[in-house]
């Protein structure tokens, strides 16, 4: 009885989440993450300051 109990909270949880996956849009979280990721990519290559030439890393 105590297996049961104690992981109650986390199978219902899961059987919530495989109903909201299947009847609702739910977004892709990665390919979300990745397109967020690009786009601060872009936009620090677009504001960027231009290197000096005494500058070195």
């Amino acid at each position: 009885m105590g297996i049961i109990r104690s992981s109650f909270s986390f199978m219902v949880g899961t059987v919530c989440g495989i109903y909201v996956a299947q009847n609702y849009k739910v977004p892709n979280i990665k390919k979300l993450a990745n397109d967020v990721l690009l786009m601060a990519k872009r936009t620090e290559e677009t504001y960027r300051k231009p290197k000096r030439r005494g500058d070195e890393d």
